[in-house]
Formats: structure tokens, sequence, C-alpha cells
């Protein structure tokens, strides 16, 4: 891009910047960590290092059971295949997808392609490489199919020198799969920080699946220049909404099952419509329905907004959303949701309705991966005895479910580039609990 257009979109996104984002439509001993964190760190820019046919950005996300999608994007034509295999340089399967592009004001993006390969074997380790490139070869490991499962839960991310610090932590512990509860790049209208972003987060979203759901700042909305929103978002992290028992139509909320449907996962979208009647309420009605709790140890769901905060920061944004979904999921018994939005770390008791619930879920913000916006530092005081744990820190949070009735989750604080567990709880599966199981629960229907 010339010197002059890169000029007038750091203009625009001046002027973008101007105009607010979208906001979200309409039982144990509380602690606030002490901790005092450390300074803030710099935004980091990630280059290119090869040429414009050279893969680039390259992520993967689960389809359905067996299958796994390849994104990726080079600056100059280039096939949409990947070849792959289960053994170091050979490749005896391959499969074509596609390629699109988008623009945004001045900005025109590279190829993004987009292949979807299997069917997979679980806990396999699969060697690739994409658009026939000779010069790289990556791999990822397939989750397993059944019970333990490791997630890592991270939102906000950015990518600051706090984002790389805690994509260092995540890679040093294995897991099996990535949640992501919104905020991705942080690119806010300058399109050129989905790319950095996509090569920064290259290493560890190319091994392992990431499942993602979007934040306000996915939006980039400008009214009259760019009025659709989520057009980078969509267009270069694509998940399997059209997967599945229960297709949800949209990339901004869909479901899965992991484990042998042992695990359901619900990714809910903040930013698209959630009231009584809309598509999304309809859809997730319909999906939580479908779910057998006599088959499927735990639901977790994640959503942006936090539903239950005690942070000053986005106190109330989430209260819309929850009037008008809390119901279904405190009526499927929903073991937890993750929420981010909220630049620190806050965990509640089991809560429905304002109060604590034993038949409630957990409620887990961690909107603490990094960003540059920094952190969210005042909280409100006294705190409520709902509000297990509160910490302003970055980190990453590990869910490990371990069984059909036990899963244990920890907190793990970006201590001084030292992953430090700062907090942790065993959960213990709402399916398990006759007392939450009674014929007089909440009708989903």
């Amino acid at each position: 891009m010339a010197m002059a257009s890169v000029a007038a979109l750091r203009l625009v996104v001046l002027l973008a910047a101007a105009v607010p984002l979208l906001p979200p439509p309409a039982a144990s001993l509380a602690v606030t960590s002490t901790y005092v964190r450390p300074t803030a760190r710099a935004t980091l820019s990630v280059l290119h290092d090869g040429d414009g046919r050279t893969p680039q950005q390259v992520h993967i996300s689960a389809v359905g059971s067996d299958k796994m999608r390849v994104t990726w994007i080079t600056d100059d034509d280039a096939p949409a295949t990947v070849e792959y295999g289960t053994v170091s340089g050979e490749y005896p399967f391959s499969a074509a997808g596609n390629t699109t592009t988008y623009s945004y004001v001045l900005y025109h993006s590279g190829n993004i392609h987009d292949v979807v390969i299997g069917p997979l074997k679980p806990s396999t380790t699969y060697f690739y490489r994409c658009s026939n490139d000779t010069s790289r070869e990556l791999s990822f490991r397939t989750p397993p199919a059944s019970l333990p499962f490791k997630f890592v839960v991270v939102g906000d991310l950015g990518q600051t020198g706090w984002t790389a610090s805690t994509l260092r932590h995540v890679a040093a512990d294995d897991y099996d799969m990535l949640l992501l509860p919104g905020d991705l790049s942080y690119a806010d209208f300058y399109q050129p920080w989905w790319d950095t972003f996509g090569r920064l987060v290259e290493p560890l979203a190319s091994a392992r699946p990431w499942m993602v759901t979007e934040g306000n700042h996915e939006v980039e909305r400008i009214p009259v220049i760019h009025p659709r929103p989520f057009t980078a978002y969509d267009a270069r992290w694509r998940m399997p909404h059209d997967a599945g028992a229960s297709p949800s139509g949209s990339n901004l909320y869909y479901s899965f099952d992991v484990a042998g449907g042992a695990v359901h996962v619900v990714m809910l979208g903040s930013y698209a419509g959630y009231a009584a009647g809309s598509a999304q309420h309809r859809w997730l009605r319909r999906d939580l329905a479908g779910v057998d709790r006599a088959k499927t140890a735990f639901v977790v769901a994640l959503v942006h907004a936090p539903w239950y905060n005690s942070n000053r920061a986005h106190r109330g944004e989430g209260d819309a959303m929850r009037a008008a979904m809390e119901e279904l999921l405190y009526g499927a018994r929903v073991d937890a949701v993750f929420a981010g939005h909220v630049h620190a770390y806050e965990r509640f008791a089991r809560v429905y309705g304002g109060g604590e619930d034993a038949c409630g879920p957990v409620h887990v913000t961690v909107g603490d991966g990094g960003n540059r916006e920094g952190l969210a530092t005042r909280y409100v005081d006294p705190q409520p005895a709902a509000s297990a744990f509160r910490e302003a820190s970055f980190g990453h949070g590990r869910l490990e479910v371990v069984n059909a009735t036990h899963a244990l989750w920890t907190w793990r604080r970006n201590d001084d580039d030292e992953a430090v567990v700062a907090d942790e709880v065993w959960i213990t599966s709402l399916a398990s609990n006759p007392a939450c199981n009674k014929k007089d629960s909440i009708s989903l229907y």
C-alpha cells in the first residue's frame, strides 16, 4: 500500500475512533487480591518474512467431531489447498477449499484461504502444508474423543508484550483447545493490525484449534463510510456455525461438542440480537433443548460482556443480555459461563437471578489476555458476597474436564513473566447433582 494511502487510512481510523462502538444491545469467602501488577508493555508488530505466495497467519478451528478448518493468507494468488498426513514430510491426503478477499475503506486484504480437512483421527498429530508451499511444514494435534479434555480460556488478547507473555504461558503447558470470548486483535479499524495479530498468534493457533466469538472490538462499523459490521472478523475467523446438530446460521454465535459429546460448548454473541424472539434467542433455545444431560456431562458458555461483574469498568453492559437469556442457561443447567470485556479477572460463585444459587453456573471473567488498553483496576467496594475472587492482572485460565462429574478451573496470573496459579476451584457437573435435576426445573420449551 502506498504511503499516501497508509496516511489516509490512518486519518480515517482516527476519525472512526471518535465514533462510539456498538454497545451490547439492549458461597465461598470473597477475596480481592492485593497483587500489584507490573507496568504496561508496548504494542508488537510481527512482520511477514516470506514472499507473496508464502502462507501466513495460519490458524485452525474444529468442524464437527473429526474435521478441521485451516485458514491462512497469502499476499499473492496461491491455491487454496492443504496437504496433510501423520508423518513429517509425507502428505498422502489433500483437500481444496475457497479463497476470498475483503476491502475496508482504503485497505484490501490478502487472499484468505479456507479449507476443511478430514476425517481425522482423535489425539493424533498431523503434519500439513498450505498452498503447495514446500518451505513451511506445520503440525497440529486433534482433540481427544473422550475425557479428560483440557481447555485454555482467555479473552481480550490484543498484541502487546503482555500478550506475548500470555501466549508463552499458554504454550508452556499442554492443552487440547483454546476458547476466546471476544476482542482478538484490537485492530480498531486499522486493518493491517489484523495481519500482525494473525502472525503473532500463528505458532499457537496453527497447532491447536482456536474457537472464538466476537467482542466489541470486532464490530468496526463506521457510519456512512463502512456501515457493515464484523467485516474483518467474519472474513478471517470463520467458525463452524453451519456444522453440527444445531447450525446457527451466523458466525457470531454457534455451538459444538468435544470429547465424544461429553462437553457441549455454546459461543454466544453479545453484539448480535439476543432479545426474546431474535434469531440468536430462538437458536439458543433449540440448541440447549437438544442437549441430553444424561450423555453430556458439562455444558459451558462463552459471551463477551459479562453478566456478573463487580469491576467498575463496563458495569451493567451485559445486564440486558442476561435478562433475555439467563433463564435458558439456568434451565439447561449450564455449568460455567466465561466472559471477557472487563480487563481483569473475576470468579463468581454459582449464581442466578442476581444472587447465589447452587444450581446456577459459575461465572468467570477472563478479559485479561494482554490488550493495549491496560487493566481495569477499580472494583466496587465492598466486594459482593457472590464474587469469590477478583484481581486486576493479565493472565489466562484453564478448564480441565477430568471426568463426568468434575472439572478443575485454574487462573494463572502473568507474574513478572512467570505463570503463577492465583485462583483454583473444582467445578462439579450440575448434571450429577440430583437436587438440580428435579422435574420442576425450568423448561426450555
